[in-house]
């Protein structure tokens, strides 16, 4: 709850605040400049919660990854593909060698 608010509804709350201050201030330039900044300021808070879970989320990629490979060197195929022998081919077969012919 604590994290979808700051996320989404913080950013929001800050930004709707700069509107307020521009409207409260009458539009003179010192509130437009005023709310200006306070919108940036809002803008950057989200702008900082997306890019903290743009990097996250490629942790979890590699965390995939390094299962995916510790699975491969346990088993000798991808976690995602049938065994050697299910796929038909020869098991006492040299990995690149070449068959009969």
């Amino acid at each position: 709850m604590l994290l979808r608010f700051t996320r989404t509804w913080l950013p929001a709350l800050i930004v709707a605040a700069g509107v307020i201050a521009m409207v409260a201030g009458g539009f003179s330039d010192t509130a437009l400049e005023g709310g200006a900044g306070v919108i940036g300021a809002g803008l950057s808070v989200w702008l900082l919660n997306w890019l903290h879970r743009l990097g996250v989320s490629g942790d979890d990629e590699r965390s995939a990854e390094d299962e995916a490979r510790a699975y491969f060197d346990k088993f000798g195929h991808w976690p995602d593909e049938a065994p050697r022998r299910e796929r038909g081919a020869d098991p006492h077969a040299r990995p690149g060698a070449r068959g009969p012919g």
